[in-house]
């Protein structure tokens, strides 16, 4: 049950103003209602400390916090939709590959309670809703590509009726063989976009001086979102023959417009709102839109409120993943373990159609070298078409498949040479003279990666703790314990140059109170809080000040998906873009407006702190209360509403030459990770977790711990326990908590120490050098990837590293664990130990 909790005043309570607002309504007494502005608050309260509370910098509270534990905040099925609001249920092929001969929907309309039934052949406009390259049919015409992939939609008076009149239809498919092998498909050529290369040097010849080759291949999982609120929209027609469309999505734009060329209508004839998600990362970027085509065509066929939610196993189905990655590696190395320069092949498997698939498999490629310098290095990324769901965005966007390729070399290389893999990831860190990344990219602040690992390593006791665990596996036969230490290095920026744009819209109202929008999109990760502490922070105002309004296409239009953790990064720079274009409007007016009154002020000094505009210094300042300058320029016919934009500098690539510059910056962090496998039974337990990581100058370092943290453990769930499984015919069979296993409470290590790296600002003009927070994170979880691998190397007397191919399940774990016993002391085999053998 939701509950509602009013906050009154007391009755016969003065009200609460302060003595400005007290005076301006005197000064308002008598005047023609409207005429003239209510100050509800001007200024901050005496007892208020002299800079504004909760602006950007300070660990303010999530804005929708209150709301989000008592119940208030409004999801899409929390939207109240007119009694006679239509459910929509979706018919999906059962094949994965095939050719639809037959499909009959006579019986489905006629069943109770239905409404309209609707396929390819009903739909006004585009039926190609592909988000960047062609490829993604609304509905099958005839060509089937997935388990899952929609064949018609029915619009009934419940949702059990829609659901039940999906099973009338009448359905023919010739099916034919399934192609569900990413390698064998790249081998054929069968991609959904070409083969891309980025290259830096003679890498061949590097290879042959090498004093040591190493290689390998591993096999990397995909990844289920598992948002907590599923995808859900809600469509309302309007009387102008357009749609309003409320909607779990990171991208309202996008949708905005593949809504509008499905319909056949103009872009400004739908309107699309998000207030906020009960989860995305990134599994609402691309994949959000299909529902809300098929509600709006619904909607405006009928002129009824439409509304779409997926089950959670339909939803698992028809929706695309975490890529999985095929990586192999042949690098030189020389008796150091430095890297001299190789050859990296990556093959994502992008199911049927481009979606982002593109930009995935550059980014992987981007990040296959992770903090480390490749040297002559060539890169390669196959973007393999495979009969399964057309898998998508997820934090990281394919920067953590890459990393793990590199990630698994240096604990391969640290084998071959006998060092310890912290002592050769240390040696192999971007540093002077080695720090052009292979597509031409040069990696500032080397001291600052450096100094970070140096810290960690102190502060997790990194040595004393490899030494007490080298013994303890020396006596131990069958638990065994591992350690690690792994850096991450994130680019930020969207790899497609024009998205990193933003726009945001900045309303001051006549009692002092401060509204914005942007054009990003709040899906738990505190992105409005961050925007209303900038905005609170220029105007140099409370936060309580600043309220933030949901996502519309009618306020912010033409906006980037929040996505590549960029969302604070370009929208706060947007919204104070806004500030500081209305601050320099209202320092005009008030340098003219109160010359007579003040004896003249000093427009150059002039500046917003704690709730007034000052101006001059010392015995000349003089002090304006923020609600007395906002009336007064009200009064003079000031505009009090500003537009902002912003787009990132600087940031260019080749796709001909593979060369540029992709990022504005990089995110560094660092974590160590102690494990303790169970060697006769694969299972294992993180005991200890470590993390230091670098948000330069933190916009709110409550929400960035809790990124830190929740990124670290979705990381983890990726790289052991988060199983994929599909059958041979190509059906996703986990498609349930029950079949899949995100991390819960119980997994969180027992010593969990999370810091934010202080005193290091960001080196680029980023909102008050701070540093995106959103993926870099995640990809620490490979410090737990690697204990495990480390664990399992004592088996071998630390002379191998096992291939683990993830996620790392007990069972992966149990054959790395039997296979190098096998190889390395046949004696000590499962088998062996179980009979009492030595």
């Amino acid at each position: 049950m939701r509950t509602l909790t009013k906050f009154v005043q007391a009755p016969g309570a003065a009200p609460d103003i302060s003595d400005d607002s007290a005076r301006v309504r005197e000064e308002q007494r008598g005047r023609i209602k409207g005429d003239g502005p209510l100050a509800r608050e001007t200024t901050s309260r005496d007892d208020r400390p002299a800079t504004s509370r909760g602006a950007a910098g300070s660990a303010s509270a999530h804005e929708s916090a209150v709301k989000h534990v008592t119940g208030r905040a409004t999801y899409i099925d929390d939207i109240r939709a007119p009694a006679d609001c239509l459910h929509v249920a979706l018919g999906l092929s059962p094949v994965a590959h095939g050719r639809l001969t037959r499909l009959d929907l006579e019986k489905v309309g006629a069943m109770p309670g239905v409404v309209d039934v609707i396929s390819i052949a009903d739909v006004p406009g585009h039926t190609d809703i592909g988000p960047v390259f062609p490829g993604d049919p609304i509905f099958v015409e005839e060509e089937i590509s997935y388990v899952g992939q929609v064949l018609f939609a029915v619009a009934a008076e419940s949702h059990r009726a829609a659901r039940e009149a999906v099973r009338a239809a009448t359905v023919e498919i010739d099916e034919q063989p399934a192609s569900l092998d990413p390698v064998a498909a790249a081998e054929r050529g069968e991609v959904v976009r070409p083969t891309h290369v980025q290259q830096s040097g003679d890498w061949e010849g590097a290879l042959a001086g090498a004093a040591h080759v190493v290689e390998g291949e591993q096999f990397v999982g995909g990844q289920e979102h598992f948002y907590l609120e599923g995808q859900a929209c809600l469509v309302q027609p309007t009387e102008d023959e357009g749609v309003v469309v409320y909607t779990s999505n990171q991208h309202p734009s996008e949708t905005q417009k593949l809504v509008a060329e499905v319909l056949g209508i103009p872009f400004h004839a739908v309107t699309v709102e998000m207030r906020r998600m009960g989860g995305g990362f990134g599994g609402k970027e691309t994949q959000a839109s299909p529902w809300a085509c098929i509600a709006a065509l619904i909607a405006r066929r009928t002129g009824r409120t439409t509304r779409v939610r997926l089950p959670r196993a339909e939803d698992m189905r028809v929706t695309g993943k975490r890529h999985p990655f095929h990586n192999r590696y042949r690098l030189g190395v020389d008796d150091q373990g430095v890297i001299q320069g190789g050859e990296i092949t990556v093959i994502g498997d992008c199911g049927y159609s481009p979606d982002l698939s593109e930009a995935i498999v550059d980014r992987a490629m981007f990040h296959s070298d992770n903090a480390y310098s490749l040297g002559e290095a060539r890169v390669t990324g196959h973007r393999a078409r495979t009969h399964t769901a057309s898998n998508t965005a997820f934090r990281g966007f394919g920067g953590p498949q890459g990393m793990m390729v590199i990630e698994a070399a240096m604990d391969d290389i640290a084998r071959k040479v006998g060092e310890d893999p912290l002592t050769v990831r240390k040696r192999n860190l971007y540093r002077e003279g080695r720090n052009v990344t292979h597509y031409g990219q040069t990696v500032d602040q080397i001291a600052l990666l450096h100094d970070l690992v140096k810290r960690l390593e102190a502060s997790s006791d990194y040595w004393a703790r490899r030494r007490a665990i080298t013994a303890f596996n020396a006596e131990s036969p069958i638990i065994r314990r591992g350690l690690a230490l792994t850096p991450v290095k994130f680019g930020i920026s969207f790899t497609a140059k024009h998205l990193n744009q933003a726009g945001a819209l900045l309303h001051v109202y006549t009692d002092g109170s401060v509204m914005i929008n942007h054009g990003g999109t709040e899906m738990g990760q505190g992105l409005h809080t961050k925007i209303c502490q900038v905005v609170a922070r220029e105007l140099a105002l409370d936060l309580d000040t600043v309220r933030i309004t949901a996502t519309r296409t009618d306020k912010v239009p033409n906006t980037s998906p929040t996505a590549a953790s960029s969302g604070a990064d370009l929208n706060g720079q947007a919204a104070r873009d806004a500030c500081v274009k209305l601050k320099e409007r209202l320092f005009d007016f008030a340098s003219e407006h109160f010359c007579a009154e003040l004896g003249g002020l000093d427009r150059e000094g002039m500046r917003l702190e704690a709730g007034h505009l000052v101006a001059g210094e010392g015995e000349s300042e003089r002090r304006i209360p923020w609600g007395e300058l906002v009336q007064a320029a009200y009064l003079a016919r000031i505009s009090l509403s500003e537009k902002g934009f912003y787009a990132t500098p600087l940031i260019h690539y080749d796709r001909e030459t593979g060369k540029g510059r992709p990022f504005y910056y990089y995110a560094h962090g660092a974590a160590v990770a102690e494990v303790s496998v169970d060697t006769l039974t694969g299972e294992y337990q993180v005991d200890r977790v470590d993390i230091l990581h670098d948000v330069g100058d933190s916009l709110n370092p409550a929400i960035d711990l809790g990124q830190v943290e929740g990124g670290f453990i979705q990381g983890v769930g990726w790289l052991t326990s988060e199983e994929l499984k599909w059958n041979d015919a190509g059906r996703l069979i986990s498609d349930g908590p029950a079949t899949y296993k995100i991390p819960t409470y119980g997994d969180l290590p027992p010593v969990f120490n999370v810091t934010l790296l202080e005193g290091h600002p960001n080196s680029m003009a980023s909102i008050y050098r701070s540093k995106a927070v959103g993926e870099p994170p995640f990809m620490l979880g490979m410090s737990v990837w690697s204990a495990l691998r480390d664990a399992l190397a004592s088996l071998a007397d630390y002379r191998e590293a096992p291939r683990l191919d993830t996620p790392a399940t007990p069972e992966r774990v149990l054959l790395a664990a039997e296979a190098l016993r096998s190889r390395h002391d046949p004696a000590l085999t499962k088998a062996g130990l179980e009979t009492g053998g030595a």
